[in-house]
């Protein structure tokens, strides 16, 4: 069973309940068939205009039967949420007029959806940016206690099985943080050695990535991957992590007993925790591309429920697997 195998039967074995805001959009109204059949979630909300999914759903031959259609204008939710929103924005000079209408929005009801815990987990950005499903995250869900800030996870599936968890292994932050500071690269250290736990059910071995190994360079950027590492030790003592470390020292046996004699980590970290995004996404690019790596994701992480983010590139299988990762979390 590979990951997304193991993954949609997780979802299935949880019996939770999926949101897909992005009810209108074609991929999503195929993806939320399929999840439906395959009994992915035992239930599937698209929020949109009921007349246009009905049409679309029509014109690409998919029959919604059993799917929840939610439109923000007529739901005896609305109100509900709306009141939930005012009383969370309302330090902030929101106005309960200005609630009514944040909660006509799908990306902020879909979140409200899963805040609320009328739906288990949100999937969204086929068609919206990620700062605008980050932004519905963090005004409504908000971040897991003791943490200030989301980031992403990839789940990426090597060719080579003996790098990570069989071939498995977490990339973060890939798609999220441009230029993390210290405190912030660590909490991307930690929360991605909690989705090491929760997407390949091993204990995480961590890797704060440099161009230096040891201090083999010197450099700000090195001193603040260092500065990290301090953080999550600190935070996090029982971790298993270490760091600076070039690519190669991290994981090849070889390369890191010459390069990090000593270290716990090195030759055999399944969790790779990249100094900025720049590095992170061109990372998991070239495995992908040239590694012939599978890349899932990128997964959100932090968030106090499970909520994921998509590329506005994504095919419907990528819908349905994101959905089954996201609710197998929940």
């Amino acid at each position: 069973m590979n990951f997304t195998e193991e993954m949609r039967q997780r979802a299935r074995d949880a019996k939770k309940v999926l949101v897909l805001p992005e009810g209108t959009e074609e991929r999503t109204i195929k993806a939320a068939r399929i999840i439906m059949d395959e009994r992915i979630a035992s239930k599937v909300c698209l929020i949109g205009s009921r007349d246009e999914i009905a049409r679309k759903a029509k014109d690409l031959s998919v029959n919604i039967e059993g799917i929840e259609l939610i439109d923000t204008a007529d739901s005896n939710l609305t109100e509900g949420y709306a009141k939930e929103f005012f009383e969370l924005r309302k330090h902030k000079g929101v106005t309960m007029e200005e609630a009514i209408h944040a909660m006509k929005n799908n990306l902020r009801f879909g979140a409200m959806m899963v805040r609320m815990g009328d739906a288990s987990s949100m999937v969204a950005g086929a068609e919206n940016s990620t700062g605008n499903v980050l932004l519905a995250g963090f005004q409504i869900i908000g971040t897991s206690p003791g943490t200030k800030y989301a980031s992403s996870a990839f789940v990426m599936a090597m060719q080579n099985k003996s790098f990570g968890k069989d071939g498995l292994m977490i990339f973060s932050d890939c798609a999220t943080i441009p230029d993390p500071t210290a405190e912030q690269l660590a909490e991307i250290a930690i929360q991605a050695s909690e989705s090491c736990r929760a997407y390949l059910k091993t204990e995480p071995v961590v890797a704060m990535l440099s161009f230096s190994t040891k201090g083999s360079a010197k450099h700000e950027n090195v001193d603040k991957v260092l500065q990290a590492l301090e953080i999550v030790k600190t935070r996090k003592p029982d971790l298993l992590i270490d760091g600076e470390m070039q690519l190669d020292a991290a994981v090849i046996p070889e390369v890191g007993s010459k390069k990090a004699p000593g270290s716990p980590v090195a030759g055999k970290a399944n969790t790779l925790i990249f100094p900025d995004l720049q590095s992170g996404n061109i990372g998991y690019k070239i495995a992908q591309r040239f590694g012939n790596a599978d890349a899932y994701g990128p997964f959100l992480q932090g968030f106090a429920k499970p909520i994921s983010d998509l590329s506005r590139g994504c095919s419907v299988d990528d819908i349905v697997n994101t959905s089954a990762v996201t609710l197998a979390q929940s």
